[in-house]
């Protein structure tokens, strides 16, 4: 016979895994408010368990509680996000270079891997369509936080920074140069990275960032119709 306690967590972890989903694929919008009812029918669950789903969410930051108004999925002003990927231009690029420094040939052949795979599914299914799922792009960004060898880089990027950016990749999955560059920026990183070379690793990883960021926040402006006066800025690298 089951434990209550480890049924309670199995419940717990499905409703997680189901409201993440949801959010990450455009199902649960930003800014979308959650009805406690209608999340316990969606997922299946009783309130108990789903309190516990949003919680974790929570830290998760792909949900925030609002003062007099409830739960609602995070939504980020452009402002916000350009601060969320300026943050993660200086983490990944610190991430690539202790990546050059510590992976093994095995994890660089892992790497490789990714990129082939990746240059595969492109060939097969189009463009569009791959980076609009984005995990064999995540992978390659994951697979180098990992090979950093730092779990604090690890929870910042691999738990946080990325759940959230996965919410918003649609927009720009949709510019089709900039997905190609994108892919052409992948291989220079990874060779930077197999001929284990930290200062390019990191100074080619950073820009890779940089130009992503750019990229997305352009889009977001023009979908919100807000001018791009600071487009042209200077940026220190």
């Amino acid at each position: 016979m089951s434990h209550p306690i480890r049924r309670s967590h199995v419940h717990v972890d499905a409703a997680v895994e189901r409201l993440e989903r949801a959010i990450l694929s455009g199902e649960l919008r930003a800014g979308t408010r959650l009805s406690e009812h209608a999340l316990a029918k969606l997922c299946g669950v009783g309130r108990g368990p789903l309190r516990e789903a949003v919680r974790t969410l929570e830290g998760r930051r792909l949900v925030e509680r609002v003062p007099f108004s409830g739960v609602r999925v995070t939504k980020l002003s452009v402002e916000d996000f350009e601060q969320l990927l300026v943050a993660r231009e200086a983490l990944e690029g610190i991430a690539a270079r202790r990546a050059a420094e510590c992976m093994t040939l095995a994890e660089t052949r892992e790497l490789r891997r990714c990129l082939t795979t990746f240059s595969k599914r492109i060939k097969r299914e189009g463009i569009g369509s791959v980076y609009v799922d984005g995990t064999q792009d995540n992978d390659f960004h994951v697979q180098i936080v990992r090979g950093s060898r730092n779990n604090w880089l690890e929870q910042l990027l691999c738990r946080d920074l990325y759940a959230l950016l996965r919410m918003y990749r649609y927009q720009s999955a949709t510019v089709g140069d900039r997905a190609v560059q994108s892919m052409q920026e992948h291989e220079v990183i990874f060779s930077a990275i197999e001929r284990r070379d930290p200062d390019e690793a990191e100074r080619l990883m950073r820009l890779h960032i940089a130009h992503s960021r750019d990229n997305l926040i352009a889009q977001m402006k023009k979908d919100l119709g807000v001018a791009s006066s600071n487009s042209g800025r200077a940026r220190t690298r």
